[in-house]
């Protein structure tokens, strides 16, 4: 898929190609088709991003609520999407230990329990080391600033999955 391909396709279309970069939420792209052309893939991201943005808290909690948990029962069961499937092994946690594993539904529980919604950081850029130290900080955080910090993450995830439609490794 090319910028020039999104920038000329049908809403459908364009759906079709990227309504996966927001799991679960087609409508973040379905919403930013009436933007384009997009100069760049930096531009299409921040039109993404700012329709993600623009929508009402009970959409953005809805669609934080759609991301699976790290290595949660959905992993466990192969039931994830092929993107969440591919990002979660990226950081290794496709091979926990029994340890590992108990570790992370800990913190999942515990954190759903606090925020009522999943923790999400972009896995792809961080090992599984690293993703249990920012579920053991973040979970200390105010509500708020961490619903700011989910929103932030799924941009990073957003991200990297359209440079992975267009066929690019430049994250930035």
């Amino acid at each position: 898929m090319t910028l020039q391909n999104l920038n000329t396709s049908t809403r459908a279309a364009f759906v079709a190609a990227l309504g996966h970069l927001f799991e679960h939420s087609p409508w973040v792209a379905e919403e930013t088709w009436h933007k384009r052309p997009f100069a760049d893939a930096d531009a299409l991201h921040a039109a993404l991003c700012a329709t993600m943005r623009g929508a009402s808290r009970e959409r953005q909690l809805a669609l934080i609520r759609a991301h699976p948990d790290l290595a949660g029962r959905l992993a466990q069961q192969k039931k994830l999407t092929v993107e969440s499937t591919r990002e979660q092994a990226s950081a290794g946690l496709d091979q926990l230990t029994d340890a590992e594993l108990a570790a992370f539904t800990a913190h999942n529980d515990t954190y759903k329990a606090k925020f009522g919604f999943p923790f999400i950081i972009c896995a792809r850029l961080n090992a599984k080391a690293a993703i249990l130290d920012a579920m053991n900080t973040r979970v200390n955080h105010a509500p708020d600033l961490e619903f700011a910090t989910a929103l932030g993450e799924i941009e990073k995830i957003a991200r990297l999955r359209l440079m992975d439609v267009l066929g690019t490794t430049n994250p930035h």
